[in-house]
C-alpha cells in the first residue's frame, strides 16, 4: 500500500482499513501459533501497513503536510559548494 494512496482517503475510510489490517493481524497471529501459516511474509506487510495507516491519522489531527524529502534539500546546496571551490581554487 502506498502511501500517496492513504493521504488520498477520508479518516473513515483510513479507519476502517486500519480495522480491517488489525483483524488480519490478529488471525495471523493464530495462524502462527498452531502452525498454519503459509505466507510469513504477509506479516511484515500488514505490520508496516498498519504503520503507515496510523502515520497518516497523525499526520491529519496534527494538520502537518508531508515533510519534503532530505535528498532535494541537499541537491539544491551542491551548486553553492560548487561555486566556493571554484573560489579558492583561483
Amino acid at each position: 500500500m502506498k502511501i500517496a494512496d492513504l493521504r488520498a482517503k477520508s479518516a473513515d475510510e483510513l479507519k476502517q482499513e486500519l480495522l480491517d489490517l488489525r483483524k488480519e493481524q490478529f488471525n495471523f497471529r493464530f495462524q502462527k501459533a498452531t502452525g498454519q501459516l503459509e505466507n510469513t511474509g504477509r506479516v511484515r506487510l500488514v505490520r508496516r501497513d498498519i504503520a503507515r495507516i496510523k502515520t497518516v491519522i497523525a499526520e491529519a489531527e496534527q494538520g502537518k503536510a508531508p515533510a519534503a524529502k532530505p535528498a532535494a534539500k541537499k541537491a539544491a546546496k551542491a551548486p553553492a559548494k560548487a561555486a566556493k571551490k571554484k573560489e579558492t581554487k583561483e
